[in-house]
């Protein structure tokens, strides 16, 4: 009996000819109103990698953005586990843990998950190790799942 990874390809009766992958992210986000995001970046000591500003244009045919948003993501590689991207996150946050409670009062302050692959029918696993971000920030542990 023929194997396939999606349910798509079940149904199409045929896979992409590509090696199954699974791609992981971890960003701190910052948005809402935010009169100096530079600020930001001075107290965290981090350069952001997204900004945006209330009313900037993206794509075609896509609304400009309706809030600031400061954003970081630390230099990890997708291939690596969740778990590396969150812990590596939390490293670079966690001496800033009251300023950013402090933000919280004037802007929305998230973690982003992201949690990509090509195969429809994985889980995931993330060490209680790793969940200490989400309770020292007060923050929910989200994760978008987006199956290619």
């Amino acid at each position: 009996m023929k194997k396939f990874r999606t349910l798509r390809g079940f149904v199409e009766g045929a896979e992409p000819d590509e090696e199954t992958r699974f791609e992981f992210s971890a960003s701190l986000r910052i948005f809402g109103t935010i009169p100096d995001l530079e600020a930001i970046s001075r107290r965290l000591g981090l350069q952001p990698t997204h900004l945006h500003r209330k009313g900037q244009a993206r794509r075609n045919g896509v609304p400009p953005w309706p809030h600031d948003m400061w954003c970081y993501q630390p230099d990890i590689p997708e291939s690596e586990p969740l778990e590396r991207h969150i812990t590596s996150l939390w490293l670079a946050l966690k001496p800033h843990k009251k300023y950013l409670l402090s933000l919280k009062k004037t802007a929305k302050v998230d973690v982003f998950l992201g949690y990509r692959s090509n195969c429809d029918h994985a889980g995931i696993e993330v060490p209680h190790t790793a969940l200490e971000m989400f309770r020292e920030l007060e923050i929910p542990f989200g994760l978008s799942i987006i199956v290619l």
